[in-house]
């Protein structure tokens, strides 16, 4: 599977937050935000802004650039 990456620092590792905490995701070549864990869910979690792992980058998943 393809991933977008973050548009500073060009890593795909982003993660979401919801009240309580957050949660690791990557951005496929479609703009979807899925989980990196296999079987954990979003559900709950805003998923209109990303948060990038390597730098201080944040903003919408289109905003991310391709591999």
């Amino acid at each position: 599977m393809k991933r977008r990456l973050c548009p500073q620092c060009k890593i795909p590792n982003f993660y979401v937050l919801n009240e309580k905490k957050g949660r690791l995701v990557f951005v496929t070549v479609e703009f979807e935000v899925i989980a990196a864990k296999e079987g954990e869910s979003l559900e709950g979690f805003d998923l209109t802004v990303i948060y990038c792992l390597g730098c201080s980058w944040s903003g919408s998943p289109r905003r991310t650039v391709r591999y």
